[in-house]
């Protein structure tokens, strides 16, 4: 029986790491509710998620904040420009939606609407991690990001399934996440964890031997 509860059990690793992951959550929604550090905060969040995976985390608020401080510029920035083409592409959509003109050019328009926005939600979906990981301008991150999220498109899919199934969950079935109680208790950190894998697994591919590589000189083209 103590074997269960020795510090290097599956059962006790696995706790640790529930802990942390929840742990994370509460810090990302405390330095969250200032909207405009949102680039900020979700920088930090995919930073100190992919340490967690790849177990190189010694302290979750000390790699969070960490992160957090030293990313605060391009993270703020970063997420002003995703908010930007959000922003574009919503303009675009109610403009389709409120133009008079025949239901063929509608349907096109829409279409390509649809496509631009699968294309800038793949891509945002890397950015955050990406910055994490690189040091880059804000414009080469969502360059590299684009880029990574079309080559590794079973990844990106899998990637949004992750992102974007809780999100279904939480607005057609409230009741299974206590009416969106579990976001603030282990959602945000619980997703960020799991497309930690798949980060971890994709980034490495890009990371040559010495330090501080950017993805322009390991090969993304």
């Amino acid at each position: 029986m103590s074997r269960f509860f020795d510090a290097n059990s599956p059962l006790l690793r696995f706790l640790t790491k529930v802990a942390d992951v929840m742990i994370l959550n509460i810090v990302f929604v405390a330095t969250s509710v200032p909207v405009v550090t949102l680039g900020a905060s979700l920088t930090a969040l995919n930073y100190t998620a992919m340490k967690i995976v790849t177990n190189e985390c010694e302290s979750v608020t000390g790699d969070y904040f960490r992160s957090f401080r030293a990313n605060f510029r391009q993270g703020t920035l970063l997420g002003l420009a995703v908010a930007f083409l959000a922003l574009v592409l919503a303009a675009w959509y109610v403009a389709v939606e409120t133009l008079d003109i025949s239901p063929l050019a509608q349907l096109v328009l829409q279409a390509i609407c649809y496509l631009v926005a699968f294309r800038v939600v793949l891509a945002a979906l890397y950015a955050f991690p990406y910055l994490a990981k690189f040091e880059n301008s804000v414009r080469e991150v969502l360059n590299n990001s684009r880029k990574m999220s079309l080559r590794h498109l079973f990844a990106s899919l899998t990637l949004l399934a992750v992102t974007a199934l809780p999100v279904v969950i939480t607005v057609f079935y409230p009741a299974a996440t206590a009416y969106g109680l579990l976001w603030f208790l282990i959602g945000f950190a619980g997703v960020a964890f799991v497309n930690g894998f798949v980060f971890t697994s994709i980034f490495a591919k890009y990371i040559a031997p010495q330090p501080n590589v950017s993805v322009e000189s390991a090969g993304v083209a």
